[in-house]
């Protein structure tokens, strides 16, 4: 009996050492989240891939409207989404919210930037203000460009064209996506052409492009010029089911530095996202002790040491 109590203590060490570990379902094995088609949730979707693959799980990546994605969550097709820019997306999100079929577990990037912009020549002309867009009507065209048909922001922007803010009349929304809305507003910079879009920081338009964000836009995009914070949303049961799995988004934080880096390699190099993302996590080790604290490979063994192996660190 006491030889048999020995040979069980180290597994029973190990489990007390690494709460995060237990018998998930097979469920677990694979993680399914969203895409909206923007570069920054494709870069971070990549950087907690690569630590997923590390830890021993499959990531699988949908893309899907933001839209679909909360109702993804709430039918449990999804396990996690990235992408809950806010205040943005709080008409969307809240009836989910509210019922309780979708949870959000933190913010992942507290320091985002979401709002309309311009060229820092136009802004220089006078155009700094959302208040200023109509008395220059002419020279945008009467067109705000905005992403994807049924983008959160897009939907902010149509209301307050509907309502005729900042007496706004007969402007037009014209609607994209993300690649498309940047390939326009190249054609306009390297024109000197006046145009007005939806910006947002991180990316790499604010180092490929001298931008200027308008003020004034508080009620749409939220105060100090769009300031937004990201959050990570999870399907209701998630913590339950994958606690191991739970405790790693929960801690998941990124910076926007680091998704500026993957965006940059991704949009002005041409790499692959995931091996961009594995790149820069390589230079930024010291994420990896939050991320990770706590957490398990999907076999029980220590998380950090597992996921430097993988990264050549």
């Amino acid at each position: 009996m006491k030889k048999l109590a020995a040979m069980l203590l180290p597994g029973i060490a190990l489990l007390t050492a690494f709460p995060g570990f237990a018998a998930e379902p097979a469920s677990c094995a694979t993680v399914s989240q969203s895409d909206p088609g923007w570069t920054d949730i494709a870069a971070t979707n990549a950087l907690s891939g690569t630590v997923l693959k590390a830890l021993g799980y499959e990531q699988k990546v949908q893309n899907l409207s933001v839209a679909l994605a909360y109702q993804g969550l709430k039918t449990g097709q999804l396990d996690v989404f990235l992408g809950n820019w806010m205040p943005a997306q709080q008409p969307v999100i809240s009836k989910f919210t509210e019922d309780g079929s979708v949870k959000v577990v933190g913010a992942n990037l507290p320091a985002a930037k979401f709002t309309l912009a311009v060229p820092d020549y136009v802004a220089a002309a006078g155009v700094k203000d959302f208040a200023d867009l109509q008395k220059n009507a002419d020279k945008f065209d009467h067109k705000i460009y905005g992403i994807a048909p049924g983008a959160p922001a897009n939907q902010n922007i149509k209301k307050m064209l509907d309502k005729h803010d900042f007496g706004l009349q007969g402007w037009n929304l014209v609607e994209s996506s993300e690649s498309g809305m940047l390939a326009q507003v190249t054609r306009a910079l390297n024109r000197k052409q006046w145009v007005v879009f939806l910006g947002w920081e991180p990316h790499a338009m604010n180092t490929r492009f001298k931008l200027t964000y308008l003020s004034g836009g508080d009620a749409y995009f939220g105060p100090n010029y769009g300031s937004a914070t990201v959050n990570t949303v999870t399907r209701k049961d998630y913590a339950t089911q994958c606690p191991n799995l739970n405790r790693f988004f929960t801690q998941l934080k990124f910076d926007v530095a680091l998704e500026n880096a993957v965006i940059a390699r991704v949009l002005d190099d041409k790499q692959d996202v995931n091996e961009a993302a594995k790149a820069e996590l390589a230079k930024r080790p010291e994420l990896l002790s939050g991320w990770l604290n706590g957490v398990t490979t999907r076999d029980g063994k220590p998380a950090e040491p597992a996921v430097k192996k993988a990264l050549g660190i």
